[in-house]
């Protein structure tokens, strides 16, 4: 099937702007799942003998979904594209105290406006974080209930889902980059496929859902002994930047601010393995 969209922008935050899936040796020249959704909807497109898909990428790292609203929604809607992903919020519900249903209402408003511009939308539910080790565990509950608003919102507006939660594939330590939040190049092949089935298209790759072959032993024990170093390296400077209210993303701007043909390509999926929650 060849996507009717003939642009489509990306907002949202490291999630979207594809933290550690680098394209080559640069480690910031970023691509992630919403870059290889585009670069498949382009090549379709151009395959079909259409115009390649134009294509934004406004998310910044680190962002919280007020900011993702009140920085990238009003640039995104501008542009007026055909289809544009909203997908924020995950970093909040990371937060102790917060609020799953007043996060929903901020997106749904959202929503919206987009949709009352005529903009298709993609949404995303969140992870499932029940082998994530007790921290990231204990926040389950609300990562559920603001999965569950999620598709509540898309029944009402009628927007298309990318299921993130029911991706079994995705509990994989080998998924995950090694600071244990951000998806490895193989995860962002796998939501980039489930983005295209939640819009209604095939996948390029029909493997998409099927595990990986069976880690061996040896990385699993390498994987539970680098739990302090983990620790120590990713999770207290988290915690130290939003008690300072900072962000890695401060000062940084959006890796794809406007409207230009996206590649079309696959951007074939890396098997090197990452480091999962555990």
């Amino acid at each position: 099937m060849t996507p009717r969209w003939g642009s489509y922008v990306a907002i949202g935050d490291s999630f979207t702007e594809g933290l550690w899936d680098p394209r080559g040796r640069d480690l910031e020249d970023l691509s992630g799942w919403a870059d290889r959704l585009a670069g498949s909807m382009s090549r379709r497109r151009s395959e079909a003998g259409e115009a390649p898909l134009r294509y934004a990428n406004l998310a910044i790292r680190g962002r919280r979904l007020t900011r993702i609203i009140a920085e990238q929604l009003p640039p995104a809607l501008a542009m007026r594209p055909d289809l544009i992903s909203i997908v924020g919020g995950g970093i909040d519900v990371l937060r102790l105290g917060a609020d799953p249903d007043q996060l929903a209402e901020m997106l749904e408003e959202a929503v919206v406006r987009a949709r009352g511009l005529g903009c298709d939308v993609l949404l995303a539910t969140c992870m499932d974080t029940r082998l994530g080790g007790p921290l990231l565990a204990a926040i389950r509950p609300r990562m559920a209930m603001y999965s569950a608003h999620i598709g509540a919102i898309a029944r009402r507006h009628d927007c298309f889902v990318l299921d993130q939660w029911g991706l079994r594939a995705l509990q994989d330590y080998r998924m995950w980059a090694p600071d244990r939040i951000h998806l490895s190049p193989e995860g962002h092949h796998r939501l980039a496929q489930s983005a295209l089935t939640g819009l209604g298209l095939e996948p390029d790759d029909p493997d998409w859902q099927e595990p990986l072959p069976t880690a061996d032993d040896a990385a699993a024990l390498a994987r539970l002994r680098a739990h302090g170093t983990w620790l120590r390296r990713d999770v207290l400077p988290w915690v130290g930047r939003g008690i300072r209210g900072t962000s890695t993303g401060d000062g940084r701007s959006p890796k794809r601010p406007d409207l230009t043909p996206a590649p079309a390509s696959h951007l074939p999926a890396s098997h090197l393995p990452g480091t999962r929650f555990h």
